[in-house]
């Protein structure tokens, strides 16, 4: 009896039955043996202990493939619990997922951790390191594993619960142990604890047990991992610096918002700065999508619950939602919306549409209100009330080809005019359960990936991440020190055109469903002010800055003053002609980050001159008036969108 494995590159290994992971890696070669992390087969990750009897198609995962930097931090995860229960014998504890950038993993202490805490934490991490304990996988029944994890509370809670995902199924526990250390796990991890190197915990934070406020609170430890230590030392120095351009300290600093206690959580009151960002953001993408054939349209903050139960939102979504606000005269019910689609899908619904008008457009900048746990608040990037730039297209099957082209480029050039010029995708299909023809889907499917492809955008196709109602792309842009934010998403959508029974009149005079298009460019007008801030740091492109002059003076000035005040009057400009020092004045200016200064002294009157200094820029002295109009007009031009350039 002998087992067949198939190799990525078509050739076929013939083994003694049984065969390991290890031995396949090992007859390719003792270098990709030394960094084989695990295995993948038919999309599902092994062990490279697992044992294989029957005949595989496999792909050797090594440490230079991004699937294993998962696996590696994960296994990060569960060697900080074991360390901190070497530390702290009695703690409790929860969950340790990776995440993007790192890992974390949930503990109850009796007496909370300290910042302090994580060095002697990180050194008993290093004393298991360095141990090399394997890790190996085991499967005991419901009964024992409660037995195994007697005064473990969390766990048994997960046991109970049949959690699929921590390794628990209906009968079967599945987990992980190394030296005397054991955890709820399906696994794979890395084949020993030799392999975590180059990481580091990197900060304490806050979360209730199974993201519910009524349970208790936990403290998450966070850490990070890498494969070398130069992508740990990259990661870390960004760190540094996304610490600096944090856009809440910066919003602070720069006087552009503020929140407070009697606001409540999520929420945030934009300061006359900030709103004209917000502002200038706004216009120019309303400007945009006016120019470009869409049509504006307005809709209300609630609805009656009708409304949400045929979109599916009370069914799918109600969690997130609001609690309902009643009209005591009849005791209809109301909620909050959560999303502008059921309302749009309404403007359509009140007239009779031909084919010879579609596809149809509609644009606002809808606010929305979604009740998110307190532990995913972040600042302008996670709230609770926020607004969309938010549009939905209603048009033909043969429309949808050419209108996801469009949209697509429209997208990519709106994030450009921004300086958000590093763009990738995520190309999500068809899920396991979908309603909609598969013609349907195939025709929407390819018309995502062929416009990514012409457009040549670069992209990851996440098989079977749809959502069960159409495919989508997420829109992704790396910022200034290389972090990646969703931004962008066209969604698809079979489900909603039949859950409200919406049609248009075909060329043959029959009524037929359009097909629905979600798109939001910027995300949400918050979240996309908070992205920019950080990627510019604060120092935004002259355009968008609040203030984009700062006019500072040095002696009596004032005749020649209000000439300079006229010819800058088109721009936002500040005058500070405080009795203060030249120094003084410029270090105020430059701390608002204001784009630009104009020094305006005694003796420029006679000559009709200024000085100029230019964010980034070297500082010139003694510019004749009109040449210097002509520097500013130049670096404050507001970008031109166009999408066929």
């Amino acid at each position: 009896m002998s087992v067949d494995v198939t190799l990525p590159d078509g050739s076929v290994k013939t083994f003694d039955n049984p065969v390991s992971g290890f031995d396949i890696a090992k007859s390719i070669g003792s270098r990709l043996a030394k960094d084989a992390i695990c295995l993948e087969i038919d999309n599902i990750f092994y062990d490279l202990s697992a044992i294989f009897v029957s005949d595989i198609s496999v792909r050797i995962v090594t440490n230079n493939d991004p699937d294993a930097l998962q696996i590696l931090r994960h296994s990060s995860a569960h060697i900080l619990a074991q360390a901190v229960l070497n530390l702290h014998p009695s703690a409790k504890y929860g969950v340790g997922p990776s995440i993007e950038n790192g890992f974390y993993y949930d503990f109850l202490f009796k007496d909370p951790l300290k910042e302090s805490d994580l060095i002697e934490i990180e050194k008993e991490m290093i004393k298991i390191t360095e141990s090399g304990q394997e890790f190996t996988k085991s499967e005991i029944s419901k009964k024992d594993a409660k037995k195994l994890f007697k005064n473990q509370s969390f766990k048994i809670e997960l046991i109970e619960s049949a959690e699929t995902d921590e390794g628990v199924s209906e009968e079967v526990v599945t987990m992980y142990s190394n030296d005397k250390f054991s955890d709820l796990c399906k696994g794979p991890h890395i084949p020993n604890t030799k392999y975590l190197k180059h990481f580091k915990l990197t900060k304490l934070g806050g979360a209730y047990w199974r993201g519910d406020e009524d349970n208790p609170q936990l403290q998450r430890i966070y850490g990070t991992s890498w494969f070398t230590k130069k992508d740990l030392d990259a990661y870390l120095i960004q760190q540094e610096e996304a610490e600096k351009r944090d856009h809440r300290k910066l919003g602070n600093e720069l006087n552009l918002f503020t929140t407070s206690n009697e606001l409540g959580s999520g929420n945030f009151l934009w300061k006359p700065k900030g709103a004209i960002l917000r502002d200038l953001i706004e216009t120019y993408s309303k400007n945009a999508h006016i120019n470009n054939n869409y049509d504006l349209v307005n809709t209300p903050h609630i609805g009656k619950s009708v409304l949400w139960e045929t979109s599916g939102h009370l069914n799918h979504y109600k969690e997130n939602m609001f609690p309902p606000i009643i009209h005591e005269e009849n005791d209809e019910t109301y909620y909050l919306k959560p999303m502008n689609c059921p309302f749009h899908i309404l403007i359509y619904k009140s007239d009779l549409h031909s084919y010879k008008e579609l596809p149809l457009r509609y644009f606002e900048f809808g606010s929305v209100y979604r009740y998110e746990k307190t532990g995913v608040l972040h600042g302008l990037l996670r709230l609770r009330g926020f607004t969309q730039d938010d549009a939905h297209i209603f048009c033909t099957n043969d429309q949808i080809n050419n209108e996801v082209k469009t949209l697509l480029n429209f997208s990519v050039k709106l994030l450009n005019s921004f300086g958000l010029v590093d763009i990738e995708a995520d190309l999500s299909t068809k899920p396991k359960k979908y309603i909609g023809s598969d013609e349907d889907w195939e025709v929407a499917t390819s018309s995502l990936k062929n416009s990514l492809t012409e457009l040549g955008i670069p992209f990851a196709t996440a098989n079977g991440e749809g959502a069960f109602y159409g495919p989508k792309i997420d829109l992704h842009a790396k910022d200034a020190i290389g972090r990646r934010w969703q931004l962008s998403t066209i969604q698809i959508d079979f489900a909603q055109p039949d859950n409200f029974n919406i049609e248009y009149v075909n060329s043959d005079n029959q009524k037929v469903r359009p097909v629905m298009i979600h798109r939001a460019l910027l995300g949400s007008v918050e979240r996309f002010t908070g992205v920019l801030i950080e990627h510019y740091a604060g120092h935004m492109p002259g355009w968008l800055s609040p203030v984009q002059i700062d006019i500072l003076t040095i002696g009596e000035v004032s005749n020649y003053l209000d000439e300079i005040k006229e010819m800058f009057s088109d721009y936002r400009i500040n005058i500070d002609d405080r009795n203060l020092r030249l120094g003084e004045k410029l270090h105020n200016s430059q701390k608002n980050k204001v784009p630009i200064q104009i020094i305006v002294g005694e003796k420029d009157i006679s000559a009709s001159t200024v000085g100029i200094n230019i964010h980034n820029q070297d500082n010139l002295k003694d510019v004749a008036l009109t040449e210097a109009a002509k520097l500013i007009k130049a670096e404050l031009k507001v970008p031109e969108f166009s999408i066929n350039g």
